[in-house]
Formats: C-alpha cells, structure tokens, sequence
C-alpha cells in the first residue's frame, strides 16, 4: 500500500494529466558523479531562476531611468489626418453639374520644449534612480545567498558521498560475515545464536546504506535546483 501510494505521488508531480502509466527504474545505487563545485557555480549564476530574475529587475529599472530622463529633452509629434471633408458622407459632390471631391488630408506638427513644470521630471527621474539601486540591492543579496546556499548544499552532497563509500563498505562485509556464519552453522560449528546475530547486522549496515545513498541522491537533487536544472541521473 505504500509504495502504490508513492507511485501516485509522484505521477502527481511529473505529470500535468495524472497518468500512473509509468514505470520505476531501481538505480538507487547506480554511480552518479559529483561535479566540482566550480562548475556547480558558473551554471548556478547562469541560469538559477531567482538571480535571473533579480538581473532583469536591474534592467528593466535601468530602462526606468532612461524613460524618465527622456523627460528633459524636447519631444517633437506630427500627425495626419485623410478623410472626408464634407456634411454629406460621399466620396464627390455634385453642384450644378459639377463634381467636386470630398475627400481631405491635413497635417500638424507639435514641438514641446519642456522649460519649467515644477520639478516632476526631476522627480520622476529620482524615483526611477531609487528603484534601480533598490533593484541592484537585490540582485547583490540574492547573488550572496546564493553563493552561500551553495557552499552549504555542496558540502553536504560532498559529505554525503564520503559517507556512501564507508557504508557500502559496511554493506559488503556484513554480507560476506553473515555468508561464513551461516557455513559455520550448518557445518555444526557456530549456534543459531550467532547467525542471528549476523542476520541482524547485516540487515542494519544493509539499511544504512541504503539511507546513505537516499542521502546523496537528496542533497544532489537540491544542489541541482540552485542550477536552474534539474539533470537526470
């Protein structure tokens, strides 16, 4: 019941249309590199989604200021009219048997030199300044607390493959005790006592290891999200 239940868990988290059509590979225990922690750090400032998103901030503030500066210089606007010039909606005009168009066009054009008005486009122009400091603030934090959650993560990845290594280790000798303990008792030479006991320790160095390689699949899983991409193993 259990594992129909993680089964379902997890087609509810890969798949948008809940579909349970699928099938699980046991590659707990398949050898998935560690990668330095250099590499992790160049992707990570590349595609991590909070920086890119603090970085766009930054521009868009940046255009912020140059709209708002725009304000000081003069603005030149033409525009152009064509149509019918006329009380009646026709294209011509009959008068005593003479046809006359009534079709139209004129044009205008505005020059604004702004001299005074107030200070509002110092003011827009300060605001938009405040918000691009606020915004490069920002990305500085979240480039920090990246960095920082990196360090953390990866050391524990690092740890946890260290670890890996002594308990499969572990594994493999309380396997190969249990496997002489039980020819010892069937050769009469060790008690049911004695197998018990190495069936026990085997099953525990079995479980940690086990835990152990849960441990490093989980911290590479979470090191993986500061990257903005999420490998296959």
């Amino acid at each position: 019941m259990g594992l129909l239940n993680a089964r379902l868990d997890l087609a509810v988290l890969i798949f948008p249309d809940f579909n349970d059509n699928y099938e699980v590979a046991d590659d707990l225990h398949s050898p998935v590199a560690l990668p330095t922690l250099g590499e992790v750090q160049q992707q990570a400032a590349r595609d991590n989604p909070d920086v890119r998103a603090a970085l766009e901030a930054v521009r868009a503030a940046g255009s912020d200021v140059s709209v708002a500066r725009a304000g000081y210089l003069p603005s030149l606007s033409l525009d152009y009219w064509y149509g019918i010039d006329a009380a009646q909606f026709s294209a011509n005009t009959v008068i005593n048997g003479q046809k006359f168009s009534n079709l139209g066009s004129s044009a205008s054009a505005t020059l604004n030199i702004p001299i005074w008005n107030w200070g509002a486009t110092q003011s827009r122009v300060k605001q938009a300044e405040l918000r691009r400091t606020q915004a490069q603030r920002e990305l500085s934090l979240a480039q920090r607390k990246l960095l920082a959650e990196i360090k953390s993560l990866y050391a524990e990845a690092e740890t946890a493959l260290n670890e890996l290594g002594g308990l499969n280790r572990s594994a493999e000798l309380a396997e190969d005790s249990l496997r002489l303990t039980t020819l010892r008792y069937k050769s009469g030479e060790a008690t049911v006592l004695e197998v018990v006991d190495a069936q026990t320790t085997y099953a525990q160095a079995s479980s940690a290891y086990q835990d152990g390689a849960v441990r490093y699949r989980v911290a590479l899983a979470n090191l993986q999200t500061l990257t903005g991409v999420l490998t296959t193993p």
